[in-house]
């Protein structure tokens, strides 16, 4: 085990030396049908990608004729072997190479950018770690367990160069971007209340306790000590990888950080607050903090709760002339009058002309960011001032009692107990901050 870990310690010291100049697209790749040349190819790789990973990879990855997926890692072996059964079948090949070690992937200098879809304990790890090695990063959300790691994913990115897109898809819907547009174009008048989807189910207060122990699997089938990863030890239980991570303190952001790392975002973007969190955090007296209203410095309130929308993920807001609500599943966002959504086509026409982005789907933006060197929509900073106000909420309910935040310079103001909440222990050998 101390080997293990002294080779990890070599890795990271390893990849914190890589090169931080832009990513020149590399020519590794031969094209099978001429559509797009070798040079203009996207080499990317995978990293835990499970059902929401494959759903990436099939829907996303493998049909842009403009990228060529090349290597899969994960820990489990039943997943790697139906990463390259997918892989091969679609490329009509056996190429996809199957990687059990993260630094055997990252170590690949054909490989441009990773899609990492692990579960929350891993993503800001393995974002930093990837972009430390100088690929681009499409890592799905939450993107972060606390607040320190999503510093580190912001400070990671700028260091070296990197391109980083956060999985909060929303962002790059043509439903929500109309629905964002409307608010930061003033058609809504004054807005001073908008309110964020909470997930239904679940609970902020995640169980702290053990599972049993059984008997660890051969380390080809399942590598436990990789999967915990940063994470704090305890054994193994096969409970833990078929979801039962869903109510561990340890290795999950709580019902809050399950849709609010969406919905936040989604409302943080649309009042123009990417680069600052909200600064008051009321505790409320219920299991998953239904109601809990937040605070921006400027008197904007964020209220998440799990009415005022049909479908998932919906966000509502609600101004002096007028309100706007959208979620999953909507062929365009309600309105107070249907004088707001008019102009549909042209509110979102004049976004992609203004940002340079467009609605296709996220990933494909991400791509285009790769390619052009631009940032991207769910940047590091979006991601982190997001998940931050995750993070406070979160810290808020587990001590039972209001919080003052201060985005500036990030900690909890008149509050060392909750400032210690910041971070969390890493393990020896896993560490990236």
């Amino acid at each position: 085990m101390n080997n293990r870990y002294s080779a990890r310690r070599g890795f990271l010291k390893g990849i914190i030396a890589a090169a931080a100049a832009p990513m020149v697209v590399k020519a590794s790749v031969v094209g099978r049908d001429g559509r797009v040349s070798p040079s203009n190819r996207i080499t990317v790789g995978g990293i835990g990608l499970g059902g929401r990973g494959q759903g990436e990879l099939c829907g996303w990855v493998l049909p842009d004729d403009g990228v060529q997926f090349v290597a899969i890692c994960d820990v489990r072996r039943d997943r790697r072997n139906a990463i390259k059964r997918i892989v091969d079948n679609h490329y009509h090949n056996t190429d996809c190479v199957m990687y059990r070690d993260m630094k055997d992937i990252l170590a690949r200098p054909d490989i441009d950018a990773v899609l990492i879809a692990t579960s929350d304990r891993w993503h800001a790890s393995a974002s930093v770690l990837a972009m430390r090695a100088g690929k681009d990063v499409y890592c799905e959300k939450p993107s972060s367990m606390t607040v320190r790691e999503g510093q580190a994913v912001v400070r990671t990115a700028k260091k070296y160069g990197r391109v980083y897109q956060a999985g909060m898809q929303r962002l790059s819907e043509a439903n929500f971007i109309v629905c964002n547009e409307l608010l930061r174009l003033g058609r809504l008048g004054e807005v001073k209340q908008v309110y964020a989807h909470l997930a239904p189910g679940g609970t902020v207060n995640l169980q702290r306790k053990w599972f049993p122990a059984q008997p660890e699997p051969d380390r080809d089938e399942v590598d436990w000590d990789a999967w915990l990863g940063p994470c704090p030890w305890r054994p193994y239980n096969v409970d833990y990888i078929r979801g039962g991570w869903h109510r561990c303190h340890d290795l999950y952001t709580s019902v809050i950080g399950e849709w609010g790392s969406h919905t936040f975002a989604q409302c943080h973007a649309a009042l123009g607050k990417t680069n600052t969190s909200p600064v008051r955090y009321p505790y409320v007296d219920h299991p998953a903090a239904e109601g809990m209203t937040m605070e921006f410095a400027d008197g904007v309130k964020m209220t998440q709760t799990r009415t005022g929308w049909a479908g998932t993920c919906g966000v509502r807001y609600v101004g002096s002339e007028g309100w706007v609500a959208c979620a999953d599943g909507y062929s365009r966002p309600e309105a107070s009058s249907p004088a707001l959504l008019s102009d549909y086509m042209r509110v979102l026409n004049d976004y992609c002309a203004r940002t340079g982005y467009s609605y296709q789907n996220h990933f494909h933006q991400f791509l285009d960011s790769v390619r052009s060197r631009r940032t991207t929509v769910a940047n590091p900073e979006l991601m982190h001032r997001s998940m931050t106000t995750v993070h406070c909420a979160n810290i808020a309910q587990w001590l039972k009692r209001d919080l003052t935040w201060d985005p500036v310079k990030e900690e909890f103001v008149g509050d060392p107990e909750a400032n210690r909440m910041l971070s969390r222990a890493q393990r020896e050998g896993w560490q990236i901050i």
